[in-house]
C-alpha cells in the first residue's frame, strides 16, 4: 500500500499557453487539488495511491499523465464529460479561455469510489481528503462519512479544504486541517484576518475535535495550533514567479513529513518550506526534494504566548523536537498512517531555542 492516499473525486486536465520568445508552447498536465498535492508528494519521496473518477477523453488522458508522474491510480472509469480547462499565459498572467467542469457524480459511481478510498485509505500512513473545483460535482456529506468511517476504523485524516466540506469533516473527524485565513474569514469562522481573530477559530476549531491546526497568511507567517500551543512559521522569502499551488505545496510538505515520522511541528516547517519553493515555479506542486530540505534550514519558527505575544526567536530543527510534546493532547502529533482550481490558490524535553 502507499503512504498517503488522496481521495481526489474529479482531477482536471488542464491546458496552458505559454510564450517563449516569439513562440507558444503547450503544456498538457493533470491538474486540480488532489493532483497538485500528489505530484509534490512524489517529488518529496511519499508514494501515493489517488481514489478518483476519470470521465471520457480526458479521462483517458488524466490516467496516462498520472501514471507518467508515478502515482498509483485506482479510479472509477465512465463516459461523460470530465473537468478540464484551456488557459493561456503568455501575457504573465493567466487568462481563463474555456473551463469545463465535467459531470457530477452519480450515487453508483460515488459509492464505487467511496469504498475504493476506504480500502486504499485504511492501508496507508495517511490519508488526504482533497475537493474538485466543482462544488456540485459530489455533497458534502461525503466528506463526513469518509472522515468518520476512516478514523473509527483507525486511519489518520487530514484535509485541505473549505465551506461546507470542512465543515462536512469537522464533524466527521479529523486530525489536521490546513486552511487560509481568508478562508477562515469567508466561512464566518473568523471575524477578520488579524492574527487574534485567526487564532479564536483555530481553537475553536481544536474545541470542536480537531488536533492539529495550520493556517496560511498570504505573506505573513503560518500559523500552527496543536495540543503544545501555537507556533509561528516564516518560510525563507523568495521571488515569486507564481503563488498558485503554493497552499496544496505546503500542505503535501506536512502530509510527507507525518508519513515518514516527523512530530508535527517539523512536518509544518517542512511544508512551509515546500511551499516556499513552489513559488519559484510554474508548475503547480512542483519542486525538488534536495532543495525543500536546504530550504527547510532557513525556516523560522517561534511559539506564542496565549496572548499572542512571542516568546522565542528562530528555533532549529532539534529545538523544534525539544517543543514538540510526545502526547500532545493528542493522537495526530504521531507519525501518520483538498478542490480549488489554480486560483485559489518530539520528543519530550525542556525547551531549546536557538
Amino acid at each position: 500500500m502507499s503512504d498517503v492516499t488522496i481521495f481526489a473525486p474529479a482531477p482536471i486536465l488542464t491546458v496552458t499557453v505559454e510564450g517563449r520568445a516569439d513562440e507558444s508552447e503547450i503544456h498538457l498536465h493533470a491538474g486540480g487539488q488532489g493532483v497538485w498535492q500528489a505530484r509534490m508528494l512524489r517529488r518529496l519521496g511519499s508514494s501515493v495511491t489517488m481514489c478518483c473518477v476519470l470521465s471520457g477523453e480526458t479521462g483517458a488522458v488524466l490516467r496516462h499523465l498520472l501514471e507518467d508522474e508515478e502515482v498509483e491510480v485506482d479510479a472509477i472509469e465512465r463516459a461523460g464529460r470530465g473537468a478540464a480547462y484551456l488557459h493561456d499565459r503568455r501575457g504573465g498572467e493567466r487568462e481563463a479561455i474555456a473551463d469545463e467542469e465535467g459531470d457530477p457524480l452519480g450515487r453508483h459511481e460515488l459509492d464505487a469510489l467511496y469504498g475504493r478510498t476506504l480500502r486504499a485509505g485504511l492501508g496507508s500512513r495517511i490519508t488526504i481528503l482533497s475537493g474538485p473545483t466543482d462544488a456540485s460535482a459530489l455533497p458534502a456529506d461525503t466528506y463526513r462519512r469518509l472522515a468518520a468511517d476512516l478514523s473509527a476504523a483507525g486511519a489518520k485524516v487530514a484535509v485541505d479544504l473549505s465551506g461546507e466540506r470542512l465543515t462536512a469533516a469537522v464533524d466527521g473527524g479529523v486530525g489536521l486541517v490546513k486552511v487560509s485565513d481568508e478562508e477562515l474569514v469567508a466561512d464566518g469562522l473568523a471575524e477578520s484576518r488579524e492574527r487574534s481573530s485567526v487564532l479564536r477559530a483555530m481553537h475553536g476549531l481544536r474545541d470542536r475535535g480537531v488536533a492539529t491546526v495550520v493556517v496560511t497568511r498570504e505573506q505573513e507567517p503560518v500559523l500552527l495550533l496543536d495540543g503544545r500551543g501555537v507556533l509561528e512559521v516564516t518560510p525563507p522569502p523568495l521571488q515569486v514567479v507564481d503563488h498558485h499551488g503554493a497552499g496544496d505545496s505546503l500542505f503535501a510538505g506536512v502530509v510527507h513529513g507525518l508519513a515518514r515520522g516527523d512530530d508535527v511541528r517539523e512536518a509544518v516547517c517542512f511544508g512551509a518550506a515546500a511551499g516556499a519553493l513552489n513559488v519559484t515555479r510554474h508548475g503547480l506542486g512542483s519542486g525538488d526534494a534536495e532543495v525543500v530540505a536546504r530550504l527547510r534550514d532557513r525556516v523560522v519558527a517561534r511559539e506564542l504566548e496565549l496572548d499572542d505575544r512571542p516568546v522565542s526567536g528562530k528555533v532549529s530543527p532539534s529545538g523544534l523536537a525539544a517543543l514538540a510534546d510526545p502526547d500532545g493532547g493528542s493522537r495526530h502529533d504521531e507519525p501518520s498512517r483538498e478542490g480549488r482550481g489554480p486560483d485559489e490558490s518530539g520528543n519530550a524535553g525542556p525547551e531549546t531555542r536557538a
